[in-house]
């Protein structure tokens, strides 16, 4: 491992929220250009191509990326632009989600919240807040979700990740989230998850990186087989591929070792993926019988 892996790396420690996303501003510092975000996104789509991956979201806010002067719907358009390029040479489709800060003010939400409105044609499909949890509710924010819903997009929310079963039910019902990002700490509430459950609200579950957070105390002790057997829609997410140094392959190796999931096992999940995604149900079908055709292959 390199001097620069062994900063930014989490490895085999944990730490906690806080500290983890201090990681962000050494990713950030060389993302500050539209020619290092095109590439980066480009790279990103040639790196997750190698693990068969048909469909992903890509996550980033563009008021973390002005600090050279470049302007939000540069950096906008340039993710996409290299979203594009790696489209067309490795056949992935992807989709952008804007984020709201949670440490940012209210009206930097809605700000960035009328960025995506604006650059639905430039592939924007959902927005999300993330942050730490700790002093930075939701539902200050709330104003810039509801701009989003009023104008035809899905939104996520960074909740239940260190702040406990409340931090949920304010993503779900002051911010109108249609999916919750974590959300490990829901089964600590009974009737929040029936409610989750019931409403079909999915989970973006993370195994590694929740580890590395603190958000749980081994990973053996993780919900997701109990959310999973319970019913609650749920994927599983690489969170951030570098500084928890995992691919969704790894994780699903994880769920595997951990939980004895098996091939039929994730077939089920990502069918339940790719039906919670931000995208035209039309694309979502036929992804969906690509999907089917490619685990009745492995199956047979």
């Amino acid at each position: 491992m390199s001097e620069l892996d062994a900063i930014i790396k989490i490895g085999k420690n944990k730490t906690s929220l806080e500290n983890y996303l201090k990681k962000f501003e050494i990713t950030l510092s060389v993302m500050q250009s539209a020619q290092a975000l095109e590439r980066f996104a480009f790279e990103l789509i040639e790196d997750v191509s190698k693990e068969n991956v048909i469909y992903i979201e890509v996550r980033f806010s563009p008021i973390l990326h002005k600090y050279s002067g470049m302007k939000p719907e540069v950096s906008i358009k340039s993710v996409s632009n290299g979203l594009l390029k790696g489209k067309k040479k490795y056949g992935v489709i992807s989709g952008i989600i804007i984020c709201g800060m949670r440490n940012m003010s209210p009206s930097d939400s809605l700000k960035l919240a009328n960025l995506a409105i604006d650059h639905k044609n430039d592939g924007v499909v959902g927005f999300d807040l993330a942050g730490s949890e700790k002093s930075s509710p939701a539902k200050t924010h709330s104003e810039a979700f509801k701009l989003i819903k009023n104008n035809n997009l899905k939104c996520t929310i960074h909740a239940g990740e260190v702040s406990g079963p409340s931090s949920i039910h304010q993503a779900i019902f002051d911010c109108k989230a249609d999916r919750i990002g974590h959300g490990t700490r829901l089964l600590e509430n009974k009737n929040l998850t029936k409610l989750v459950k019931e409403k079909k609200i999915p989970l973006e579950i993370c195994l590694t990186s929740n580890w590395h957070t603190s958000c749980v105390s081994s990973l053996d002790k993780h919900p997701l087989k109990f959310y999973y057997d319970a019913g609650i829609i749920i994927s599983i997410n690489t969170d951030n591929r570098l500084i928890s140094d995992t691919t969704l392959s790894h994780e699903m190796k994880l769920a595997n070792s951990l939980f004895s999931f098996d091939l039929n096992d994730f077939k089920n999940i990502t069918i339940m993926a790719i039906q919670s995604a931000f995208i035209k149900n039309s694309i979502k079908r036929k992804i969906e019988e690509l999907i089917q055709y490619k685990y009745r292959k492995i199956l047979v």
